[in-house]
C-alpha cells in the first residue's frame, strides 16, 4: 500500500490531473492562469524504479512501455481519480494511504509515489506548441500548496554570509548582545547594535564554492545578496520583492538609477532562476541547467499551473513575487552570534528562501 505526505501525493495528483485535463495552463506572477497560454499535452513521461512509461493522450490515454501499447483508459477515469485524490490530500495530515485509488495506480503502473528523477525534475511533459508547431519535451519540478510551503534554497553552513561591524566591540558588549534570546533574537541583536550606533557591512561568504557560484551568475551577486540578507534581518520585510524594493530605494551598491534601470530586481531574478533549475550552494555550478526548466504549482484549489523557462518572463516573475526569506536554525547552521577574529568583530547571517503559501 502506497503511503506518503501531502507533497508526495501531490506528484501523483499532478500526473492524474494533467492527463485528465489533456492540457497545461501557464500561470502569471499572481498564480492566475493566463487565458491565452494553454499547451495541449502530447504525452507525459514517467520513470519508475527500473522501468519507464509513456502516457500518450489521444481520445483515450494510452499507457506505453518500450513502444508497445499496454492498454488504454478513458480520460474521464483520470479526472475522477484526480478529484478523489485531491479530496483525500485535503482531508489528511502527515503521512497517509489512499486505498480508494490503489488499484487504479497499480493498473497505470504507478508503483511509487515519487518517480525516479534527476535532482530537480519530477515530471517530463511533451507539449504541442501551437505557435511554432513544435513538440518540445519540458521538465518540471512539482511544488504543491496543498501541504507546507517548500523551500527554494535550503539553509546550511554554506549559505552563511559574514558581516563585519564598523566599530570594534568589546568582549562585554559582544556577550551582552549574544545573551538576547527573544523570539526574533537575530533581528533584536542587529537592532541592539543599531542602538549603539554600530553598523554591519558585508565582508565575505563562509563557503567559497557558493561564493564562486554567485560570482558566475553576476560578479556583484555576493554583495547584492549580502545586502538582501542584511535587509531581512534589520527590517520588517521578508518577501523577495519587498526586499528588492528596499535595495532599490537605498541603492547600497550605488548603481546608476537615474534612468530607472531595475538593477536589483533583474539580478535577483537571475539568481532565483539559477537556483530553481539546478544551482546548489555546495556544488560547483557550471551554468548548465538541470533537465528541468520550470515548476508545476498545485494550487490549494487543485488547479495546476506551469512556470517554465519556455515562458521565461512568467517563470522569473513567479519566483520573484512568490518567495521570501526566513530564519533557519541558528544552532544547526552556526549563525547569529557576534564573535571576535583577528581583533575585529563579526556576525554571520544565514540565507534561506521559501515559497509563499
Amino acid at each position: 500500500m502506497l503511503k506518503g505526505n501531502k507533497g508526495e501525493w501531490s506528484e501523483i495528483y499532478t500526473l492524474l490531473r494533467l492527463l485528465g485535463d489533456k492540457g497545461i495552463h501557464i500561470g502569471d506572477k499572481n498564480l492566475n492562469k493566463i487565458p491565452d497560454l494553454l499547451y495541449p499535452i502530447i504525452k507525459i513521461l514517467r520513470d519508475e524504479t527500473n522501468e519507464s512509461f509513456e502516457y500518450s493522450i489521444r481520445d483515450k490515454i494510452k499507457i506505453i512501455k518500450d513502444n508497445e501499447i499496454l492498454f488504454e483508459i478513458e480520460v474521464e477515469e483520470f479526472k475522477k481519480m484526480a478529484d478523489l485524490l485531491l479530496t483525500e490530500i485535503k482531508n489528511n495530515d502527515k503521512t497517509f494511504e489512499v486505498p480508494q485509488i490503489e488499484g487504479f495506480l497499480s493498473l497505470i503502473k504507478c508503483n511509487t509515489l515519487k518517480a525516479k528523477s534527476s535532482a530537480k525534475t519530477d515530471i517530463k511533459i511533451v507539449i504541442h506548441d501551437l505557435k511554432t508547431n513544435s513538440q518540445p519535451e519540458l521538465g518540471f519540478s512539482i511544488k504543491s500548496q496543498l501541504g507546507n510551503p517548500s523551500t527554494l534554497l535550503n539553509a546550511g553552513k554554506t549559505t552563511n554570509f559574514i558581516y563585519k561591524t564598523d566599530i570594534l566591540l568589546s568582549d562585554s558588549e559582544i556577550e551582552k548582545i549574544n545573551l538576547i534570546c527573544s523570539k526574533e533574537k537575530i533581528k533584536d541583536r542587529i537592532n541592539a547594535l543599531k542602538k549603539l550606533d554600530i553598523g554591519i557591512y558585508y565582508f565575505d561568504l563562509s563557503n567559497n564554492v557558493f561564493k564562486n557560484n554567485l560570482v558566475l551568475i553576476d560578479s556583484l551577486m555576493p554583495e547584492i545578496l549580502g545586502e538582501v540578507v542584511k535587509c531581512f534581518y534589520s527590517t520588517k520585510f521578508s518577501n523577495l520583492s519587498d526586499l528588492s524594493d528596499e535595495l532599490t530605494n537605498n541603492n547600497p551598491l550605488n548603481f546608476d538609477l537615474k534612468h530607472n534601470h531595475q538593477f536589483y530586481e533583474y539580478k535577483l531574478k537571475r539568481f532565483l532562476t539559477d537556483v530553481a533549475v539546478g544551482m546548489m550552494p555546495s556544488k560547483v555550478w557550471n551554468g548548465v541547467y538541470d533537465a528541468t526548466g520550470g515548476y508545476l504549482v498545485v494550487k490549494e484549489s487543485g488547479e495546476v499551473l506551469a512556470y517554465h523557462l519556455y515562458n521565461r518572463n512568467e517563470f522569473e516573475n513567479y519566483l520573484f513575487f512568490n518567495t521570501k526569506l526566513e530564519t533557519a536554525s541558528t544552532n544547526r547552521h552556526g549563525f547569529g552570534k557576534l564573535y571576535m577574529k583577528d581583533n575585529e568583530s563579526f556576525i554571520n547571517l544565514n540565507l534561506q528562501i521559501r515559497f509563499l503559501k
